[in-house]
């Protein structure tokens, strides 16, 4: 049982649960503790947000995934489709090494020069996640607590992980960190 839950792009989340990437790139939400994004935890629900998504972000197949949502707005119920280890944090502080590993994840390089001028002191969180999918996705009742630009939340409930399968088998998931690693380290 699971009730530590990760925020992020509905987009990403689903690009997670389908194995297209690994990677999350993370900056934190104006409301972090501290004011800047920590990990909070090696495992967490996969919890979709939609009202920060911004297409223009995105890779062209993925922005196309998006339709935008007015501030404020927020589903009754939540999908909640996975969860994951967080396997690896890597703290990178140049752009480079944000664009040798645009072709690892959903976003395009416009989203690496934009996190890097935001708060230029803070390195931009490279997050890599061993993803599995729950046995039975489930929709949980969005509550208020949950909204707001942070990284991190505590689920009322807690979602049942056992039964869950790896998006990725240990080779491709171990090729995948191997060669992120290794473009990372080149830079």
């Amino acid at each position: 049982m699971l009730t530590h839950a990760l925020k992020e792009w509905s987009v990403a989340v689903d690009a997670l649960l389908a194995g297209e990437t690994i990677v999350l790139l993370r900056k934190g939400g104006i409301r972090e503790v501290g004011g800047r994004f920590q990990v909070d935890g090696d495992r967490a629900i996969l919890y979709p947000t939609y009202e920060h998504q911004k297409p223009h972000l995105l890779k062209p197949e993925y922005a196309d995934r998006v339709s935008p949502v007015p501030s404020g707005w927020h589903p009754e119920t939540v999908p909640i489709g996975g969860w994951a280890d967080i396997t690896e944090v890597v703290a990178v502080h140049r752009p480079e090494a944000v664009e040798a590993l645009l072709p690892f994840h959903i976003w395009n390089d416009r989203l690496a020069s934009e996190r890097f001028r935001w708060k230029p002191s803070q390195p931009l969180s490279v997050l890599l996640l061993r993803v599995y999918q729950l046995r039975d996705r489930t929709e949980i009742p969005y509550r208020s607590e949950y909204g707001g630009c942070r990284s991190w939340i505590e689920l009322k409930d807690a979602i049942a992980i056992d039964y869950s399968t790896p998006v990725l088998d240990d080779r491709e998931y171990n090729c995948q960190v191997q060669e992120l690693r290794s473009k990372i380290e080149s830079v």
